[in-house]
């Protein structure tokens, strides 16, 4: 991290921290998030509500890079939050990066 880095980063945890195909809740006012972690180790944030029903994604499924919300099945991107046809709808994205197996995650 520099100055030149465009996001505040927060320290979240170690990556191994993270269950792989699972995830991990960060609690905020403002509504939690969920980090996940695929089987590559690659790591998303979204915020934990499905943009359907608000149903909690941090208990989803997660495959390849999508998880699929635990209350009525709809898949959403890790990458991008976008609910996969024929659904609509987008979780919000948060910024994730990994440096030296450490998740930084930022709130902007």
């Amino acid at each position: 991290m520099n100055a030149h880095d465009a996001h505040p980063w927060i320290r979240l945890c170690r990556v191994d921290d993270i269950p792989r195909l699972g995830s991990r809740v960060v609690e905020r006012a403002e509504g939690n998030l969920a980090v996940f972690r695929t089987a590559q180790d690659k790591v998303f944030a979204l915020l934990d509500r499905c943009p359907h029903k608000a149903g909690p994604l941090s208990q989803g499924i997660v495959h390849g890079e999508s998880v699929t919300c635990p209350l009525h099945g709809w898949q959403l991107g890790l990458e991008d939050g976008r609910a996969r046809a024929p659904d609509e709808g987008c979780a919000r994205r948060f910024p994730v990066r990994v440096d030296e197996g450490v998740v930084y995650l930022s709130l902007d």
